[in-house]
């Protein structure tokens, strides 16, 4: 445990020296909200925007009203973690499930050093582990020794129930970042909702492996979350065609959604550094809290 806290404040520390020596910005601003949030409603103005009347506070037949918003400077940090056995997969040292485990834990000690709070929700296709969000440095290693000794009790994915799990105790908006491989069907509903209502970051983690099949022949394949195997013809041009397709249709249908409601998508390679990745991220968080701001 000792050893896994000095790694994440390594890369935590190597994050912070990025964004002041790159930035000269705030490596807070990350946990910051980007937009403005909903707080009363006034009585209706000369020169105010039409667009801004509450046409349901108005029907009741007391006057015009607007509603009127706050800006959102700090939110609580939520992560949501695909913990499902395709996340075990990766090339080298490191799968897919270890880097998702670090950058909570990098997010967990940042979010303590800023006063954030931060809460976390391991998912499968059911809840594995769920630890409200508070603050202090206490809070950042329960999660990492929560992480650390996850057994994961189904192999399964079922993304759409593990965000309608997330909506549900998660009420008021928040940062929430989604981290998973997103090797499934049928969330897109649940995703976008997910978009809609919250400050939404979407990390797909990715391996070298799963986007270019060897042709071997005819194998026998086995997949980790239902036990089955397939035999696949790897080396015909067809099987090849297809899977590559489908591997980005995928991709490209989280960065749909993604880009159609203003969340931040990010792809983190299993065989790659993910802290400079890290820091464009933040970059760019940066620079749109200080447009909206």
């Amino acid at each position: 445990m000792k050893e896994l806290v000095q790694k994440l404040r390594k890369y935590e520390i190597r994050i912070r020296k990025a964004i002041n020596s790159q930035m000269q910005g705030d490596f807070r601003s990350v946990f910051k909200g980007t937009g403005l949030e909903f707080d009363d409603v006034r009585s209706y103005q000369y020169g105010d925007d039409v667009r801004s009347i509450d046409w349901n506070v108005s029907a009741k037949g007391h006057g015009t009203f607007v509603k009127t918003y706050r800006e959102e400077k700090e939110q609580s940090v939520f992560l949501m973690l695909d913990v499902s056995a395709s996340q075990t997969i990766g090339t080298g040292k490191q799968q897919k499930l270890d880097v998702g485990k670090e950058i909570c834990g990098v997010l967990a000690l940042a979010a303590a050093r800023q006063q954030s709070q931060i809460g976390i929700i391991c998912i499968s296709d059911q809840k594995e582990k769920y630890i409200k969000p508070a603050k202090g440095i206490e809070q950042a290693y329960a999660i990492i020794k929560a992480l650390r000794e996850l057994q994961p009790k189904s192999a399964r994915t079922n993304l759409a129930a593990g965000i309608k799990l997330t909506l549900d105790i998660v009420k008021r908006r928040s940062i929430i970042l989604l981290i998973s491989d997103f090797i499934d069907v049928h969330y897109e509903k649940e995703l976008s909702m997910l978009a809609k209502k919250h400050d939404l970051i979407v990390i797909q983690l990715l391996d070298v492996r799963e986007r270019s099949i060897p042709g071997l022949g005819i194998v026998p394949v086995v997949d980790k979350e239902t036990g089955k195997t397939v035999w696949l013809n790897t080396s015909g041009a067809a099987f090849q065609t297809y899977h590559l397709s489908q591997y980005k249709e995928n991709q490209n249908r989280i960065i749909r959604i993604c880009q159609k409601y203003q969340a931040n998508y990010l792809a983190i390679q299993t065989n790659e550094d993910y802290v400079p990745q890290l820091v464009n991220l933040f970059r760019l968080r940066n620079r749109t809290t200080k447009k909206s701001a």
